[in-house]
């Protein structure tokens, strides 16, 4: 075993290299903007090398960071009258902790709700006045409570449960509050509740009632207009994502006519008069203007590629974060121009994406490739698989496969059953045997890369973070004749332990995939748990680790990696001061260099 110290062989001087640049380079998130002062915005960047909240005043081009911490923030809200920045405050990354506000022009942070103690966030709401709030919190010992808070009172308690739920939104005018609740056992599908601010309730919606069909349901947003009851509301009923609308007073739910393939989702224009519709398929996505009125639907001009947020402004222009797997991730507006473009250094370009089908056990499967330019196989291959696992990857710019398309190497990325964009009955398709599922569509994508020409089958990579991290080393055990190299980050390996050492919500998720609780489907934790496989890895495997994960805990890694060493099994672990994953620069940058390292290493 060897405990990794961040200095690997041949990470010395000379001039910076391109995949280091493209981790340096400041990068900007989408700016959030105060309903009722809209030239007030809230942004994240790693402009200091640490991933902060900036306040900006778009009328006078001031930028401010509002937080500034060792361990870095993303978690903040601006409240609709733009006088408040609320931030959530946990320790080190480990995502329990308290929110706390300071006023947008700068000043002391001060605790934003008295009364509550630190937990794990479950959504918030800011009401219009600035004062008052919805505010959800869970915990291991009360499960989830929602609580509101009004003009800096005490917060009253609205809603408690064992399982999973999370504040949706609060009316325009304050009046109702919408709850996705999982109080039916299903993580992975949401029902929803709207409920005055006394707690009573309003209205329900259930989809996972009266069917055979697992459908969710997810909050959208009330319409931006005072008095106006109607919930943009995403559902399911069709196999995949749709948004309809549902007036929460009268009951009535009106689909919409939007003819697009893929998953869709909306949010409201300013005014109420229409959406703006966010189309993903096939790895891509782009945008559309959806009209009430006239039910017109127009296209809302981007660039080929990915849009990972998109906003409508009061003027009628769309702001939208852009990004494609070659081109870097900008900030632009409809209006024209880059919206927000940090100076410094410029991350540079990387190669194309490109699009490969493949037939596989549960139907076809896709997967993302990128290569060297001018290159031929057979390439030393890493499949980079994703985490979630409900998620996908997409034709975005990402910096870490395009470090291994830097140093030789063909990236494959497999949105393997489990991923999202493909339909509910693909998402929904890993139940019970998890982990197994989504392995066997990564190897027959992985039969394809070898057999095309396109891999060396003697120089495999599997490698992924959080989900991808876990099936990476569920991988190893399970093929162990196929993988060269095992790297995992902040994985599950030890899927008992994890289940009882991890949060609360991620629990209720683990219940709904594999059935029950380890004690209760105890065959299905085993058949899925890296540790029952670890005596029969033969790659060496590297492992990285935040001490302080709440998502995938430190103990049961501990458990896998001294298993392997017990058996005096080839590996490296380096644990980091952080929880699930790090918004530290340098030590993105110091992760990538000891995973590249060790992989050069054991492959020549």
């Amino acid at each position: 075993m060897t405990e990794s110290n961040g200095a690997p062989r041949g990470a010395g001087g000379g001039s910076m290299p391109d995949w280091e640049k493209r981790f340096r380079a400041p990068r900007v998130s989408l700016p959030d903007w105060a309903e009722d002062a809209p030239d007030r915005s809230l942004f994240v960047s790693n402009a200091t090398g640490t991933y902060e909240l900036y306040a900006w005043d778009r009328a006078t081009g001031e930028q401010r960071r509002a937080t500034d911490r060792p361990n870095g923030t993303t978690d903040g809200v601006l409240s609709p009258d733009g006088e408040w920045i609320w931030w959530f405050s946990d320790k080190d990354g480990d995502e329990f902790g308290v929110w706390l506000r300071q006023p947008f022009g700068g000043g002391d942070d001060v605790p934003a709700v008295d009364g509550l103690e630190a937990s794990y966030p479950a959504g918030l709401a800011i009401g219009r006045d600035g004062s008052t709030a919805v505010v959800g919190r869970s915990t291991d010992e009360d499960g989830t409570t929602i609580h509101v808070v009004r003009g800096g009172g005490a917060p009253e308690e609205i809603y408690r449960h064992r399982e999973s739920a999370g504040v949706g939104d609060l009316s325009h005018d304050g009046t109702l509050i919408a709850i996705e609740h999982t109080e039916h056992g299903d993580a992975m599908h949401s029902a929803l509740r709207v409920v005055r601010p006394d707690g009573t309730t309003v209205a329900e919606l259930d989809d996972t009632k009266g069917g055979t069909q697992e459908l969710g349901l997810e909050v959208l947003g009330f319409a931006p207009v005072d008095g106006d009851t109607r919930l943009l509301v995403g559902h399911q009923r069709r196999g995949r994502w749709e948004p309809m609308v549902w007036d929460v007073a009268s009951g009535e739910e009106t689909g919409l006519s939007l003819d697009l393939p893929g998953d869709v989702s909306a949010e409201w224009y300013p005014d109420g008069s229409a959406l703006l519709v966010a189309h993903s398929f096939e790895a891509r996505s782009d945008l559309w203007r959806y009209e009430f009125g006239s039910g017109a639907l127009t296209r809302v001009e981007t660039p080929p590629g990915t849009v990972s947020g998109a906003t409508a402004r009061p003027d009628g222009s769309v702001e939208y974060l852009w990004s494609s797997a070659a081109e870097p991730s900008v900030v632009r507006s409809t209006s024209g121009g880059v919206v927000l473009d940090p100076p410094g250094l410029k991350a540079p370009v990387s190669v194309p994406v490109e699009d490969v089908w493949v037939e596989g056990p549960g139907g076809r499967i896709h997967a993302l490739v990128q290569k060297p330019a001018g290159t031929t196989g057979p390439l030393p291959t890493v499949f980079e698989v994703h985490g979630g696992p409900t998620w996908h990857d997409s034709d975005s710019f990402a910096a870490g496969p395009a470090a291994w398309v830097d140093h030789g190497y063909a990236v494959v990325r497999v949105n393997y059953r489990g991923s999202t964009g493909y339909g509910r009955e693909w998402t929904d398709a890993l139940k019970h045997r998890v982990g197994l599922i989504e392995l066997e569509d990564v190897s027959a994508v992985r039969e394809w890369a070898v057999s095309s020409g396109l891999a060396d089958p003697d120089r495999l990579v599997l490698a992924g973070g959080s989900w991808g991290g876990y099936l990476t080393l569920l991988g190893v055990g399970t093929q162990p004749d196929v993988w060269a190299v095992g790297l995992a980050a902040v994985p599950v390996a030890d899927y008992v332990t994890a289940y009882h050492d991890e949060m609360e919500a991620l629990k209720a998720l683990d219940r709904t995939l594999f059935g029950g609780t380890p004690e209760e489907v105890p065959d299905r934790f085993t058949a899925s748990s890296p540790l029952t496989y670890v005596d029969e890895v033969k790659a060496p495997v590297y492992v990285s680790a935040g001490v302080k994960d709440p998502r995938c805990p430190i103990r049961q890694i501990d458990n896998y990696v001294d298993r392997l060493a017990a058996r005096g099994a080839t590996h490296e672990v380096y644990r980091y001061d952080a929880g699930h994953g790090s918004l530290v620069v340098e030590e993105r940058i110091k992760q990538v260099r000891l995973e590249l390292d060790f992989a050069a290493r054991h492959l020549s």
